[in-house]
This record gives C-alpha cells, sequence and structure tokens, in this order.
C-alpha cells in the first residue's frame, strides 16, 4: 500500500481517528468536522482509510471522505474484533478500535470500490423499506392463522394499510428507476431473463452497482455465493457460502427458485446436478450462482437474454 493507513472509529456524536504510524486525534461527527477532517487527511495523501460500520453512523463519514477524493473503505466490524483478539487486544475502547482499524487496513490492503452516490443510496433505502414491509405482512398473516376473529380484524386492518405503503413505496421504486435511462436500461436486460422481475432487477440495480464490471468469481463473491474451501492436510470438509450482501443474495434465491421453473435452461442444469446425486439445496445455490454469472455477462454486453437453442 502507498501510503499510509488511517482508521475511524465511528460513534453517534464523534470520531476517533489513527493514522499507522502517526498521530491521533477525535472530532465530532459533523458536516463543518467533518470537512475540516477531509482537508486534514488530504494532506497526509493516505494509502487507505477504513471506516468501521456502525448502524449507519459511518455512511456521512465515508461519503464525505470519498467525495474529496480519498480512498475510504467501509469494513466489517466483526471482522475487526476478530483481528483485534488475535492481535490479543481484548480491551476495547473507541481509540484502540481506530487503533486496530488502522492495523487490519495496513494489514489487508482491502480494495477501493467506489461508494454509491445520492440517488443509488436512495434507491437502496426504497428497496430496503420495501422489504421490511413485505416482511412485515407475512408476519402479520402468519399471526392471522391462530389469532381469534376480534384480532383477526385487527391484523387485517394493519395488512391492509401496509399494501396499500406497499403500493406506494413500489410507485416511488418505479419513478426512481424510470427517471435514470441507465437504471431503466439495466432493468430491461434483467427481467428479459426467465426468473427476474421488476423487485429482484431493482434489487440488483441498487444493492450490486458493480454488475456488470467485475469477473464471475469476484462477483459471486460479493453476492455470497462464492464457495468456501474447508481443507486442512487429508481432511476435506464441506464447501459453504456465506458473507457477502445477505439482501442480493436473497433476491438470487428468489430467482433460483422461479428460474428452476420457468426458465428451460436454468431447470435443465438444476435437474441433472440432482439426477447425479447433489442435495436440492445445493442444486438451487449452484443455480442462483449460474443464474448471476448470467446477468452479470448480460449487462457486461448489454445485450438481452437469449435462450442457447434460439
Amino acid at each position: 500500500m502507498k501510503g499510509c493507513a488511517v482508521g475511524i472509529d465511528v460513534s453517534k456524536d464523534r470520531l476517533d481517528v489513527h493514522v499507522e504510524g502517526g498521530e491521533a486525534f477525535t472530532c465530532p461527527r459533523d458536516t463543518e468536522s467533518i470537512e475540516a477532517l477531509a482537508q486534514r487527511l488530504c494532506a497526509l495523501q493516505p494509502g487507505a482509510i477504513g471506516v468501521e460500520a456502525t448502524g449507519g453512523f459511518e455512511t456521512v463519514v465515508a461519503a464525505g471522505l470519498a467525495g474529496q477524493g480519498l480512498p475510504v473503505v467501509v469494513v466489517n466490524p466483526a471482522q475487526i474484533r476478530a483481528f483485534a483478539n488475535a492481535l490479543g487486544k481484548r480491551a476495547k475502547t473507541d481509540p484502540i478500535d481506530a487503533a486496530v482499524i488502522a492495523r487490519f487496513v495496513a494489514a489487508t490492503d482491502p480494495e477501493i470500490r467506489p461508494l454509491k452516490d445520492e440517488e443509488t443510496r436512495l434507491l437502496s433505502d426504497l428497496v430496503s423499506r420495501r422489504r421490511q414491509i413485505v416482511a412485515m405482512i407475512a408476519a402479520e398473516r402468519q399471526r392471522e392463522r391462530r389469532a381469534p376473529p376480534r384480532v383477526q380484524r385487527s391484523i387485517a386492518r394493519l395488512v391492509r394499510a401496509l399494501e396499500r405503503e406497499l403500493a406506494s413505496l413500489d410507485g416511488d421504486i418505479d419513478e426512481a428507476v424510470r427517471s435514470c435511462p441507465a437504471w431503466r436500461q439495466t432493468e430491461n436486460l434483467l427481467v428479459s431473463v426467465p426468473g427476474i422481475g421488476p423487485a429482484i432487477a431493482r434489487t440488483l440495480i441498487a444493492e450490486l452497482p458493480e454488475l456488470g464490471t467485475l469477473g464471475r468469481r469476484r462477483i459471486a463473491s460479493l453476492a455470497g455465493l462464492a464457495p468456501w474451501t474447508r481443507q486442512s492436510g487429508q481432511w476435506r470438509g464441506r464447501s459453504f457460502i456465506g458473507g457477502g450482501r445477505s439482501t442480493v443474495r436473497s433476491a438470487l434465491f428468489m430467482g433460483a427458485l422461479v428460474a428452476s421453473r420457468h426458465n428451460p435452461e436454468l431447470k435443465a442444469f438444476r435437474d441433472r446436478l440432482v439426477a447425479a446425486g447433489k442435495p436440492k439445496l445445493v442444486a438451487l445455490v449452484a443455480v442462483a450462482r449460474k443464474l448471476l454469472t448470467i446477468l452479470n455477462a448480460i449487462v457486461r454486453d448489454q445485450t438481452p437474454w437469449q435462450p442457447q437453442n434460439a
């Protein structure tokens, strides 16, 4: 890594900043202080600035620093805690955390990816809210099955209100996508694949903007669909998937379920795996990964879905 590593621990009201091999200081978490911090860090020409994900408090900080051209990466708190344990640092304070983040960034040299712009963040928030509303409707309908009649009427009123809110959100999402020609084109490309509807397409646009710009292995890793190998000496454990962006993975699983029934090529692919003795869940994961590879290629080449026998 060229340049120093910087770690920033974010709390509700302040930032603890640690420059690897240099100074450590704090500043308030407000717009003016973030702008001043950006100028101060620009003078240091850091190689990477690690900002720990902290329940959304890090978003403004990361956006403010990245807006000044600084190399910002949002790091996973679980990885930071595991790294701290590996270093033998059991104590946990904000200044210690900032120092650990800086050492983590220096040791791992993470890839710096562009942050979402304001429009993409808004679409992501709308899609996330839609997902929450759908989950609430599903939960209320589960409760309705075992509730007494008077409670059922209350649940029915709430479900109707949630469905109206869902329709309103769908309108907002549709307006956001249709107002952006690039998103509109990407959505049209994605929904050309049997198994992909507007909801899944918009989730991918909002949560996986790298689609079409990376190779199949890296895009599968981002979605949490790349298999992890477990091996030690002669012992070989089962590979498994995990990590990555869970919302993207969930959307692709739903797409894979539909594609396994209605997309002839992916249905045949799944049937071959099951016939070869693969468990159905393993086959579904493979379909989701192949579906993502197809979508990645379609967006990359800007060419709609073409069945192989067409």
